[in-house]
């Protein structure tokens, strides 16, 4: 068997949702690998067993332990991660717990109470890429949008970079919507995050309740749509991405590679997602699924997982992995196909950027599958949205005093402020340049003024 030479990816879920999420994921990717809640395999295909060890590190006693670091401020989450169905799977160490909360402010997160318990923390990361024998990189599911996971997720992320310079951190992150609003101060946190995120992550999957509640809504036909619903469907996707690292298939993939072939330049790295079949459990009989189907659901903005359309900017890049009994000439001829029919949506300066991967054992719930991951100049839209919340709230120095009273200044605020506007400001050039313009842009300026602030 091969697991043992795998190169292994740690997931780090922070705060609730990061933990909510994180427990879905760990559902999903297992019951794909046939391995039973009690981490016992039960599988009937050694293919599953294959590259189980990117994800599953094997015991002693056959037993497969997930290989994930669960954190939060307060113990409320991982009592009930572990009163869960895969919460006996998890090691026991392997969750660390605060007491007081973050109380949805991020400067607690990544100042005081978060920088209490991150110690602890990367003691039990470093144990867990001890017993790695090669560690591709990390994986961080969190929100921005609270406490926990946007300060402390992003504090980990810091101290990640730190000690781990060479590997692959990449994130799923959960922003705002503009309709679901959980908390006033969701602007702040958020455009703090981000920040931390442009300098810090490698890849962003941006996620957001708004655009997953239209899709449990509207395609999906759920009239009330709860968490449950919609962290099942991020875990479809979670599951799609990652199929490429977990399953041999006709074209493999990692996390690198995965990168090199959806950044163009180092900052633009926030990711959206689609997935497809989605199709409402009524009518789910109905539907003869082929390559071409797939593909054109893929691209459809409504399958878009955060609140963007695609419409509005263009690809800069794009991947799309299928899964299941697809052949490779099906797949090349759907993408020739998609690239002549909508030239227009993509960068012209950058030829045949649309990535394939396949990936030949399916998904649990569909024959065939298929996961989309674009860097679209669109998602500049989800930041301009929040940082013109942010502004609004900020121009009038409201709800400050919560940071500043945290050992915060208006300063950090400011820099996190314009670090994310370059970042629209980059996307919007980028998103107009032609062939003919000058490669010298924004880019070069940008990076030494960075340098600069450091």
């Amino acid at each position: 068997r091969t697991a043992h030479t795998m190169s292994s990816i740690i997931s780090v879920q922070v705060g609730q949702c990061g933990n909510q999420l994180g427990a879905k994921f760990w559902e999903t990717i297992s019951q794909e690998h046939g391995i039973g809640f009690d981490g016992i395999y039960a599988g009937d295909n050694q293919m599953q067993l294959d590259r189980a060890g990117v994800y599953f590190s094997e015991v002693d006693n056959n037993r497969w332990v997930p290989r994930a670091v669960c954190v939060d401020l307060e113990p409320g989450t991982a009592a009930s991660t572990q009163a869960g169905p895969v919460g006996k799977m998890f090691r026991p160490d392997n969750f660390v717990w605060g007491q007081n909360g973050a109380g949805n402010n991020w400067a607690k997160g990544h100042f005081t109470e978060g920088a209490e318990l991150v110690d602890q923390v990367l003691e039990v990361i470093r144990r867990e890429a001890e017993a790695c024998e090669q560690l591709q990189g990390f994986q961080l599911t969190h929100s921005l949008g609270g406490g926990t996971g946007s300060g402390m997720g992003t504090l980990l992320l810091t101290k990640l970079r730190e000690e781990y310079p060479d590997r692959m951190l990449s994130t799923f992150s959960v922003l705002p919507s503009p309709k679901i609003s959980a908390t006033v101060v969701e602007p702040y946190n958020a455009t703090l995050s981000i920040h931390q995120l442009i300098e810090n992550a490698d890849s962003v999957v941006c996620l957001d309740n708004d655009a997953l509640y239209s899709i449990c809504k509207d395609t999906l036909k759920i009239a009330q749509p709860g968490y449950s619903e919609l962290n099942y469907l991020v875990s479809q996707v979670m599951s799609g991405v990652t199929a490429g690292f977990r399953f041999p298939g006709q074209l493999n993939s990692d996390l690198r590679k995965m990168n090199v072939n959806l950044i163009p330049f180092p900052r633009l790295h926030f990711f959206t997602v689609g997935y497809a079949p989605l199709t409402a459990p009524k009518s789910q009989g109905f539907n003869a699924l082929n390559v071409g189907q797939l593909t054109q659901q893929m691209f459809d903005p409504r399958n878009m997982m955060a609140k963007v359309d695609p419409r509005t900017g263009k690809y800069l890049t794009c991947s799309l992995n299928f899964r299941g009994p697809v052949s490779a000439s099906e797949v090349d001829s759907q993408v020739l196909a998609i690239q002549q029919r909508e030239a227009s949506s993509f960068v012209e300066w950058i030829p045949n950027n649309i990535k394939t991967s396949i990936c030949d054992i399916p998904s649990k719930t569909s024959k065939l599958s298929g996961t989309f991951i674009a860097n679209s100049t669109a998602i500049q839209g989800v930041f301009s949205r929040i940082g013109d919340m942010f502004t609004d709230m900020f121009r009038r120095k409201a709800f400050l005093h919560g940071y500043i009273s945290e050992g915060m200044d208006d300063m950090e605020f400011t820099e996190a402020e314009s670090n994310m506007n370059d970042l629209v400001a980059e996307y919007k050039q980028y998103e107009e340049a032609g062939l003919d313009d000058d490669g010298e842009m924004y880019e070069e300026e940008e990076y030494e003024e960075g340098l600069e602030g450091y």
